[in-house]
């Protein structure tokens, strides 16, 4: 499968399995085209040519024309130089790498996470959150992160890999895309009825098992396991936890329990005076299986070999 192949299947899986649903996202790059039309020259020089067919900043070909064969994929949930020196190593050794694969974003892909962030506001509008007071809270939060990211220095890893001449990718949210809808449709269905019904579901999952192997499993941050869950949110996508103060309108709209991957001690104690129950899947856990999930998509039958490495555990459902 050519890079370009690979990236392009990610994306359309991404958007397929995006919470806010396909006719949302195709609607919401149609607006973005309109948009671009009515930039002048200059600015149209300076625009994200990718952001008319790619919804997420957060995911790139970092490095790479898009014109490589690709066969054998060194695959981590985070990519740095260490890694890029690890897949050199690997040639080295008669390992075959094409490419290397991250889950978190890096380079220029890092430095835009803050924009997928917006996407936030349409996911909890569907759970009944007005979208004026959703939209308002993520806005400052956004910008929170856009000023934490500005002085990061994002592009270490992307040039270890134009050195070794290594194409590299980032899949950020549409693998987070994959998880959040598998476990939100996986409660729907199932209807846990406690918070204990929860982790047991999640420990049905292969990922998450292996994260109880490893000391990282599903845990109750708040609430009890005898706990009734009522009405279920899976928190799992948009680039990083949104607003602190979303909990109470969350509370209201009927939200009782939050699955989430993480959660900050500022946005538990906000949870907390919401009641609001917390259960934490495990951000690597988590990250593995819309990974894996996400692969399952792109790959198919293909042969095509994964490498493992960086907290990466491939399990094939295919």
């Amino acid at each position: 499968m050519k890079l370009s192949d690979l990236y392009k299947k990610a994306i359309a899986t991404g958007i397929e399995n995006d919470p806010r649903g396909n006719e949302f996202v195709l609607n919401e790059l149609a607006s973005k085209k309109r948009e671009y039309e009515k930039l002048t020259s200059s600015e149209k020089n300076l625009f994200d040519l990718e952001s008319l067919e790619n919804p997420y900043s957060d995911s790139r070909i970092l490095y790479g024309d898009g014109h490589q064969d690709i066969k054998h994929i060194l695959t981590g949930i985070d990519i740095e130089v260490a890694e890029v020196l690890l897949a050199e190593t690997l040639k080295g050794k008669g390992i075959p790498v094409d490419m290397v694969l991250s889950h978190h974003p890096g380079g220029k892909a890092y430095a835009s996470l803050y924009s997928v962030m917006y996407m936030q506001a349409d996911i909890l509008h569907r759970f009944g959150v007005p979208i004026n007071i959703a939209e308002g809270l993520m806005d400052s939060r956004a910008k929170e992160i856009e000023r934490k990211l500005s002085p990061v220095n994002h592009t270490r890893a992307v040039d270890a890999a134009k050195l070794l001449d290594i194409p590299f990718m980032c899949l950020h949210t549409p693998s987070d895309n994959m998880v959040a809808t598998y476990l939100q449709r996986l409660f729907d269905e199932k209807k846990p009825y406690t918070l204990d019904d929860i982790i047991d579901a999640l420990r049905q999952i292969e990922e998450y098992a292996e994260g109880e192997r490893n000391g990282a499993g599903p845990k109750i941050l708040l609430g009890a396991k005898n706990r009734k869950s009522g009405k279920i949110f899976v928190d799992m996508t948009g680039g990083t936890e949104g607003s602190k103060e979303i909990f109470s309108n969350l509370s209201l709209s009927g939200v009782n329990t939050i699955v989430a991957m993480h959660l900050s001690e500022e946005h538990k104690a906000e949870a907390e005076k919401s009641h609001i129950n917390v259960v934490i899947a495990g951000h690597i856990a988590s990250d593995n299986l819309g990974l894996n999930l996400l692969l399952d998509g792109i790959i198919g039958d293909e042969k095509i070999v994964i490498h493992e490495c960086s907290g990466f555990r491939r399990f094939n459902r295919i």
